[in-house]
């Protein structure tokens, strides 16, 4: 069967598997695992950063960077398809007092100057805003890429408005990839950014949040409280590592197979081949009148796994456990039911 669900399915290559089972570890509640401590300033230093925590999920990832930047009773502005407002559970303001309020948005599209009109600073009676967070590339947008020159220009206003900046940099990879900014030059946009090892790169799991050393101290407190202190880690820690450099430019692949997807069913008004950059295929079933959850087991028992991200929004993702003959099963499996 044809799993289509989620890059987050793979599982680990032998040559990862090699890697974990010959990691050097230690304690990382006492910062003393040195595949951890490695991977966290190889992470830090591609991104121009001056450190980075390893954490067990993206979520937490994210919801560390948040209340870095954010205090409680304070505001973060975010697409009102952001996965840190619709994916993590009302974490912001569940764990962090996090005030949010959304720009109505679809996807990697930001109205920069919509946005910068949305910041409130403090002595107006409001919640004042503390940060904003972009997502890159952007789930629900079907792997959208924020161009380079719109972060630029989100930057600037940030710095204008007093407030920071957080990237959900969940398939940043992608991204770097498919554009060919360097990470590097992402990472001085930011304040903050997570970054994670499981989606696309074939980790079993893993994410970062990366930041300034002040920062990361913090993040080891708050990473504690929400109960992610982990001790001999260092054999996940090694296979992000193994990711990172074995996985990441092989990414394009995964971005070919995509669009060779969305090029197979444009001619049902599902999706917009052009759109496509990355390794996610957003279906908009609305046109089509079609349930996404419907869809979705209809093509189960095909033999094809996928998604349903909303009512009439399914979802695709190719990844490194897939081959070509795996899409040649999806596109005849959902060219049939579509039809």
């Amino acid at each position: 069967m044809a799993d289509l669900r989620s890059d987050t399915v793979t599982k680990p290559t032998p040559g990862m598997r090699e890697a974990m089972a010959g990691a050097e570890v230690g304690d990382d509640v006492y910062a003393d695992d040195p595949s951890v401590n490695a991977l966290e300033a190889h992470v830090a230093e591609l991104f121009g950063h001056e450190a980075a925590l390893f954490c067990p999920t993206g979520t937490m990832a994210n919801q560390i960077g948040l209340q870095l930047l954010v205090a409680p009773g304070h505001e973060l502005l975010a697409g009102s398809d952001a996965h840190v407002v619709t994916y993590e559970m009302g974490a912001a303001a569940a764990l962090g007092g996090i005030s949010t309020r959304t720009w109505p948005s679809w996807g990697a599209a930001l109205d920069t100057d919509a946005i910068a009109a949305m910041i409130r600073p403090p002595g107006f009676g409001a919640v004042p805003t503390a940060a904003i967070a972009v997502e890159q590339t952007h789930n629900l947008g079907g792997g959208g890429i924020v161009p380079l020159a719109t972060l630029h220009r989100l930057q600037e206003l940030a710095i204008l408005g007093g407030v920071a900046l957080h990237c959900d940099g969940a398939r940043i990879w992608h991204a770097h990839v498919a554009d060919g900014v360097p990470l590097f030059t992402y990472g001085q946009l930011f304040d903050t950014l997570s970054v994670c090892l499981s989606k696309g790169l074939g980790a079993p799991v893993g994410s970062l949040v990366i930041g300034s050393r002040e920062r990361i101290a913090r993040a080891r407190v708050l990473r504690k409280r929400m109960g992610g202190g982990m001790r001999q880690s260092g054999v996940l820690a090694a296979a992000g590592r193994y990711a990172l450099d074995h996985h990441v430019k092989r990414l394009k692949q995964d971005h070919a197979r995509a669009r060779r997807l969305a090029e197979a069913l444009e001619p049902f008004g599902v999706v917009e081949a052009s759109t496509v950059r990355t390794n996610l295929v957003a279906l908009d079933l609305t046109k089509a009148r079609l349930d996404a959850p419907a869809l979705v087991a209809a093509a189960r028992e095909h033999g094809l796994r996928m998604s349903a991200l909303l009512p009439r929004t399914a979802r695709l993702a190719t990844h490194l456990d897939l081959d070509d003959d795996d899409i040649d099963q999806a596109i005849l499996v959902l060219r049939t039911l579509l039809s």
